[in-house]
């Protein structure tokens, strides 16, 4: 069989790998992102899978099928399958073909001739549908259904494409506070006001429903208020934490014309709502009683809302997934950084929020200039001889905890701030008593969940104004915390292999500085031990962003940083569980 100058081996399976060494790589990688997901990256093959989701995804954003098989066979090295093309061409065409609309004030789904009498014969729509028309190929659907159909179908492999449009909502007078001839205001970036606009679709139908996928630091909070303004109309804005709604407060503030009287905070401190209300994803879940009735999504749902905006939309928690399904009449922008799901749920994002409508790799903002540009670096540590005893006795799950607290990671921590005396760092953590200990060794404030709100706000703002240039932060800080000064970033421990917690830790990093300082990224991981394996699977997400990174050895468990013999890996992510069988 002829070989080609490709860096990809295309699989029959729907499997991609990817030459890590090849010249053509990063072109390869940046496209794969499209329509791919990669699931495994060791040192020299990287693995990507061709899922329907991806593939749905990639015809939702306009990606015809003919478009994915000429790069695929453009870069492949060999001759691609003969079976694949067909399998693709299959997948990718079933977008489109199951369309939920309105006719008469009914909900009608309307189901291709050649799909008929498979969606027809689902047992799990059953409780969905009130109408069957098999000459027309259309089902009728209960409106308080319209959620769950499209959750039941998606999961049978068979995309819907809602059209039934939406309430219009109460009407807003909403612009944004641009740049002005006097050099007051903001710039609208070319990449926020295109994602904006592929939500909008130009007021079609097929718009209004989504998720725009951008990098931390690169402005989703903004593009979401052009959103706003391209509709005009009241809107719920849902985050993950109380901080994270007075940071969309400020920034509402700031960047749009709307009178404060229009802006409403409703956690559990303040309970107001306006036109533009911002709240939490545990307000909207919370019951009285175990099996009570939820009083604040009551609330809500008496409001004439427009547009609910999903912020951090990977992070939704099942409760929210069920009462999304009940917001179906309602315009709904999800925004991430990552669309990866550690439990799967990727088929709910794109049933119940809406297939990915704008997606901007995280490197070529980064040749922009819109984000930092950063060296990520992992440091590996060795055990202490008694703490790797201690190790070898311990269970599975032990061993973890054991290996992220290991107490040598204190020594290469305090080289690591030496090291950065003059810059601005974040130590992020995930356990308490570790945090506790470098609370201890250093005297640097710390963020915890026991921390109160107003303290949190406070010390945030000392570090923005660099009154404090060092903040220890505890998982309370992974997501939406505008600190953009900060310009080294030292994680000493995480969750299990979490994509999305390493999206977001990065992203604290990322934003531009308005000092000349460079950016950088440590992870300290106790070298041949199950957080090796866990490391890994966290730092897939660099390589799916095609960051390069370096190693770092602590020499022994007496000796300080090796910084003479750092090990560039390129977009590898290292993948060893030497002595562990993890």
């Amino acid at each position: 069989m002829a070989r080609r100058d490709g860096p990809l081996i295309v699989q029959n399976d729907r499997t991609v790998l990817l030459d890590v060494h090849h010249p053509r790589a990063d072109e390869a990688r940046e496209n794969l992102a499209q329509f791919a997901e990669l699931v495994k990256s060791p040192e020299n093959l990287h693995t990507y899978r061709i899922s329907p989701i991806s593939l749905w995804n990639a015809a939702a954003a306009g990606i015809p099928c003919e478009d994915v098989v000429a790069f695929l066979d453009r870069f492949s090295m060999l001759p691609l399958p003969r079976t694949l093309t067909g399998q693709i061409e299959e997948i990718m065409s079933r977008f489109g073909r199951l369309l939920l609309r309105r006719e008469n004030d009914r909900l009608v789904l309307s189901v291709s001739q050649d799909l008929w009498d498979r969606v027809a014969a689902l047992k799990s729509l059953v409780d969905f549908v009130t109408e069957a028309d098999p000459e027309r190929c259309e089902l009728v659907v209960a409106e308080a259904a319209r959620g769950e159909l499209k959750r039941a179908l998606v999961r049978a492999g068979f995309p819907v494409e809602d059209i039934a449009g939406y309430l219009e909502g109460d009407s807003l007078d909403f612009d944004l506070q641009e740049r002005l001839g006097d050099g007051s205001g903001f710039g609208l970036r070319s990449y926020q006001r295109a994602a904006a606009e592929a939500f909008y679709q130009d007021g079609d139908q097929r718009g209004g429903n989504g998720v725009v996928v951008l990098p931390c630091g690169a402005g989703k909070t903004v593009t979401a208020m052009a959103v706003m303004q391209l509709y005009q109309t009241k809107t719920l804005v849902l985050t993950n934490s109380t901080t994270a709604v007075r940071q969309w407060l400020r920034e509402l503030r700031d960047k749009t014309n709307l009178p404060e009287t229009a802006i409403a905070e409703y956690s559990s401190e303040v309970k107001e709502i306006a036109p533009v209300t911002v709240s939490t994803y545990q307000m909207i879940t919370y019951r009285s009683a175990r099996d009570g009735d939820h009083p604040h999504f009551t609330a809500f749902m008496r409001e004439n809302w427009g547009l609910v905006v999903y912020d951090e939309v990977h992070l939704l928690p099942a409760p929210v997934f069920r009462m999304t399904a009940e917001l179906q009449a309602r315009r709904r922008l999800g925004l991430t950084a990552t669309l990866v799901r550690e439990d799967g749920r990727e088929d709910e994002v794109f049933s119940l929020i809406g297939p990915k409508r704008y997606d901007m790799p995280w490197r070529r903002l980064e040749g922009q200039g819109f984000i930092a540009e950063a060296r990520c670096v992992e440091v590996r540590v060795p055990f202490a001889r008694e703490d790797a005893l201690q190790y070898e006795e311990a269970g599975r799950r032990e061993r973890y905890r054991l290996a992220a607290e290991n107490p040598l990671k204190l020594r290469a921590l305090a080289a690591l701030l030496d090291r950065h005396a003059s810059d601005r760092v974040l130590i992020i953590g995930m356990y308490l008593k570790q945090l506790a200990q470098i609370r201890a060794m250093t005297g640097i404030d710390i963020i915890t969940s026991k921390t109160t709100l107003a303290d949190r706000e406070q010390l945030y703002g000392d570090f923005r104004q660099g009154k404090i240039t060092r903040l220890i932060v505890s998982k309370v800080a992974n997501f939406a915390i505008d600190l953009p000064d900060a310009n080294v970033a030292i994680q000493v421990s995480g969750t299990f292999g979490s994509r999305q917690e390493e999206a977001q830790r990065l992203g604290r990093v990322l934003r531009p500085k308005s000092h000349d300082l460079e950016t950088i990224f440590y992870t300290l991981v106790t070298d041949e031990t199950r957080e090796m394996r866990f490391a890994a699977n966290r730092q897939m997400f660099l390589t799916e962003q095609g960051y390069h990174y370096e190693v770092m050895n602590v020499r022994s468990e007496f000796a300080a940083l090796d910084w003479s013999n750092s090990e560039d890996l390129g977009a590898e992510a290292p993948c060893s569980t030497k002595g562990d069988g993890a």
